[in-house]
């Protein structure tokens, strides 16, 4: 586990950037967890610049799913108006996609449907610039994040 701590809005991209740069190939789902405007969409545009993606990304809030192309394909959750395990949107179909990099924004709506294996990104809003970014893995197995 290692705490950043970002100063602005491009830190953040970067440090999303970085994380994809470094993730090892036993990983493909990172779950986003902080509260609202806490800078999950932030990093998750730094995670689609890492994988080549041009288009705009923004939070999937009301469509709870977009998927991006780029050198890997990102499929996108945000799942705060979720209820429930989401069985009816075929979510487990796109959380297990190990083609893809999966991001999970509001993670806590579906543990039912998550691997064993995944990268935890907690954020912490400080004031209105300031986050602090916590990144570890679920199995422990965390030394390369020391090298973001």
């Amino acid at each position: 586990m290692k705490l950043f701590k970002t100063q602005t809005a491009e830190e953040t991209i970067h440090l999303g950037k970085c994380l994809i740069e470094n993730l090892p190939s036993s990983y493909h789902v990172i779950l986003l967890d902080g509260d609202l405007s806490s800078g999950k969409t932030t990093f998750t545009k730094g995670i689609g610049k890492a994988l080549g993606i041009k288009r705009v990304i923004n939070s999937p809030t009301f469509t709870i799913l977009k998927n991006y192309e780029g050198t890997k394909k990102l499929n996108h959750l945000d799942l705060y108006r979720m209820e429930g395990i989401g069985l009816d949107f075929d979510l487990e179909e796109y959380i297990l996609d190990e083609a893809a990099i999966v991001v999970i924004e509001w993670p806590n709506r579906v543990k039912e449907l998550l691997p064993k294996t995944y990268v935890l990104v907690t954020f912490k809003w400080i004031d209105e610039t300031t986050r602090h970014i916590t990144i570890q893995t679920s199995d422990g197995n965390d030394d390369w994040i020391k090298d973001l």
